[in-house]
């Protein structure tokens, strides 16, 4: 995302400045800037997830878990009960566009905390 908004921003410069030193400068000093915002726009996402997840109310610190159920569950369907039931009646099966690249996502972020735990660098709660 950050090459779509630099892009036309050192074809602009071209035009306005002349010197090719000054204008590599400028533009590299626009996508350092960039990346930084992006960074630290990250950075406070993971702060709002931190406090999301230590919320005492279930219906805040139990999204996370509640996805991975129904990814859990969607995924147990569609791989054992639905081709058992299809047998006997036309099931419908769960739209996987989402649910995989979900449950992957979420079983990737449990194997980055398995990882944590082992090297010794994760919290406790």
């Amino acid at each position: 995302m950050i090459e779509l908004l630099v892009g036309p921003i050192s074809a602009l410069l071209s035009k306005v400045i002349p010197d090719a030193d000054k204008r590599a400068e400028m533009a590299n000093e626009i996508a350092t800037l960039a990346e930084r915002q992006a960074h630290e726009q990250i950075l406070h996402q993971i702060e709002v997830n931190k406090v999301e997840a230590a919320h005492k109310s279930l219906f805040v610190a139990g999204a996370r878990p509640a996805i991975m159920w129904i990814c859990g569950l969607g995924l147990g369907y569609n791989v054992l009960i639905h081709p058992i039931l299809d047998i006997w009646f036309t099931m419908p099966s769960v739209n996987d566009e989402l649910l995989y690249p979900t449950l992957m996502g979420m079983l990737g972020l449990g194997a980055m905390r398995s990882v944590e735990k082992a090297k010794g660098v994760a919290r406790e709660k």
